[in-house]
């Protein structure tokens, strides 16, 4: 069974993750992902090794972080700053695919691995950039992490109820997004090249994406002109709205508006009056005295323990999920039965789960991986492989300090 990137082959140039995600993913797809680090240093997040309570550390020379961002690469130590390292480096693009980077573009400027410079080595290279706020603008070469994009955004105020401070989201969302986003980018590309010959260079930035996962919102103060309220549990639509239980855990319900759904929902909750109640029966009634509906609402879910009432609302087809915690979440059956969580055995951690591709395809092959190289890995083979040295010259690189 093939898999849908198969043959493709990408060279990255990235740290940290929403540059390295994307190419992560592009290898869940089964393409050959090349890792350019810097010998003996290697990208940054090799080095994180906990947070609070959290140690990411998998074994030795290993941490979450990595992993997740480089699984199924192939790791090469090139010094970029070296005239034959560049060239080395020239070599495998001209061989490949795609280009992937997220180094600063000043930086990519004066390493001579901007897209004028690659595209003269090989016109038909989709070359794909990942920027903090933009390729154009007095930002464009400014740095910025997970956090810059949401809060530029606008997500950190999406958040939370009105008169909190700005909230953030952990681990790295819009660094996924972005990741998730840049390997779209890419297959668009590729199957463009693959239409009308053409190479191009392709560019977004965690400031681009998490816009875009804002686009509601967004739509809706450029027509308004107003700010998008934040959600307030005490005086939302009850309808729509979050609850908590007698067991101390929370339900999220949002039902269709209309009589059928609020007769159903007023009889589970054992407040059948409430249905026959002139004063709440149109969704306008409702949404007009929703503080006094939500405060019912309140006191009526600590009746019951939240199983109880996942279980009563599903019997009566009203939407009605749990609002999980992280832990609760990779252990939820629908989570496990679709494989969004796998099993993977790792060759020196042993047997985990680990998150899965989240799209089956019928008739091809994904791969659900979180095996990352170690530092220079594969240098030694790729300069065979791909570049054609022999044992003689990779040597005399290692002496001049080329790889």
């Amino acid at each position: 069974m093939n898999k849908p990137l198969e043959g493709i082959r990408v060279v990255e140039w990235g740290i940290f993750h929403a540059g390295p995600g994307g190419p992560a993913i592009l290898s869940d797809l089964g393409a050959d992902v090349i890792k350019i680090e810097q010998p003996g240093i290697g990208d940054p997040i090799r080095g994180l090794s906990e947070y609070k309570d959290i140690d990411f550390k998998l074994g030795e020379d290993r941490n979450i972080f990595f992993e997740a961002a480089n699984r199924g690469k192939k790791s090469i130590t090139i010094n970029l700053a070296h005239e034959e390292g560049r060239q080395i480096a020239y070599d495998i693009v001209e061989r490949s695919d795609v280009f992937f980077t997220n180094i600063r573009r000043s930086t990519v400027k004066s390493m001579k691995m901007d897209y004028p410079t690659l595209s003269q080595i090989n016109p038909n290279m989709i070359y794909a950039s990942v920027t903090s706020y933009g390729s154009q603008g007095p930002d464009a070469d400014r740095g910025g992490f997970d956090y810059q994009g949401q809060g530029r955004a606008g997500l950190m105020y999406s958040i939370g109820e009105p008169g909190v401070t700005p909230l953030i989201a952990q681990f790295g969302i819009a660094d996924q997004a972005t990741a998730i986003m840049a390997s779209y980018q890419v297959v668009i590309a590729l199957l463009m090249r693959e239409r009308f010959g053409v190479g191009q260079e392709v560019d977004l930035s965690l400031l681009g994406t998490t816009s875009y996962l804002m686009y509601l919102n967004n739509l809706t103060a450029l027509l308004t002109g107003k700010e998008v309220p934040r959600h307030e549990q005490a005086t939302a639509d009850p309808l729509r709205n979050y609850y908590k239980c007698r067991d101390g855990k929370w339900v999220v319900i949002t039902a269709v508006p209309n009589s059928d759904s609020w007769d159903k929902i007023c009889r589970i909750l054992d407040h059948p009056e409430l249905a026959v109640n002139p004063r709440f029966e149109s969704r306008e009634d409702r949404l007009r005295d929703s503080e006094e509906l939500v405060a019912i609402f309140n006191d009526a879910f600590l009746a019951r323990p939240r199983d109880e009432w996942l279980k009563l609302f599903a019997e009566k087809n009203v939407v009605i999920c749990a609002a999980n915690t992280t832990m609760e979440a990779v252990k939820d059956t629908q989570m496990i039965e679709n494989d969004y969580i796998v099993d993977f055995d790792h060759p020196e951690i042993g047997q985990i789960k680990i998150p899965g591709f989240p799209i089956r395809f019928s008739r091809t092959k994904v791969n659900n991986n979180l095996l990352a190289p170690r530092l220079g890995e594969h240098t030694e083979s790729i300069l065979k492989e791909i570049n054609g040295y022999d044992d003689d010259e990779i040597a005399r690189f290692r002496r001049e300090n080329v790889i």
